[in-house]
C-alpha cells in the first residue's frame, strides 16, 4: 500500500510541476509520448484564431490555448470581431500553419475549456512571444501558468512604446 501511495504522489507532483523553465533548446518528446511534465511535440492542423490552435497529437486532436497571452477576438460566437483580431489571427497562420510545434506546459495542463494550454514555439521561435512582441497580443498572466509572465511583460511594454500593432490601431 505504502508503494502505491509513493507511485500516487510521484505522478501527482509530475503533473502539477508542468514546465521546464525557459527551454530555449529543448527538442520535446514525440505526441505519442506521456504529457506531464516534459514538452511535447505536434502537428499543427488548423489555426483558430491569434491565441488558439488544434494539434494532432495522441492519435486525436487537441485545441491548444497560448499561455500568457491574448489576442484580440475574430471567432468568439455572440462577439464582435475586435480590434486588431484579423491581423493577430493571420500573423498566427504565418507562424503555425501547417508546421510542427514544440508544446511546453507550465503548472496547468487544461483550462476550463478542456484546451491544453502551453507555450508554443516552432523550432526556437517561441510563438507566444512573437506575437507579444509585434503587437499582435497583449499579455494575460493567469496563476499558476505564469512562469514567463516576466518575458512576455518586457515584451510588451516594448511593443506598446512603440507603438506597433494593436498599440497603434486600437
Amino acid at each position: 500500500m505504502a508503494g502505491a501511495l509513493t507511485l500516487l504522489a510521484l505522478l501527482v507532483y509530475l503533473l502539477l510541476a508542468g514546465g521546464d523553465g525557459e527551454d530555449g533548446g529543448a527538442t520535446g518528446t514525440t505526441a505519442g509520448e506521456r504529457r506531464g511534465g516534459g514538452p511535447v511535440t505536434a502537428q499543427v492542423v488548423r489555426v483558430v484564431d491569434g491565441d488558439t490552435i488544434e494539434v494532432a497529437l495522441d492519435g486525436g486532436t487537441d485545441d491548444v490555448r497560448y499561455i500568457g497571452v491574448d489576442t484580440p477576438e475574430t471567432v468568439k460566437p455572440g462577439e464582435p470581431v475586435q480590434c486588431y483580431g484579423p491581423e493577430a489571427s493571420e500573423f498566427n497562420h504565418e507562424l503555425v500553419d501547417g508546421e510542427t510545434v514544440r508544446l511546453v506546459f507550465d503548472r496547468e495542463l487544461r483550462d476550463v475549456y478542456d484546451r491544453l494550454l502551453a507555450y508554443v514555439y516552432v523550432g526556437n521561435r517561441f510563438v507566444n512571444a512573437a506575437l507579444v512582441r509585434g503587437g499582435y497580443a497583449r499579455t494575460l498572466e493567469i496563476p499558476p501558468n505564469t512562469s514567463r509572465a516576466g518575458r512576455l511583460a518586457a515584451l510588451e511594454q516594448r511593443a506598446g512604446e512603440r507603438g506597433l500593432g494593436l498599440w497603434a490601431a486600437c
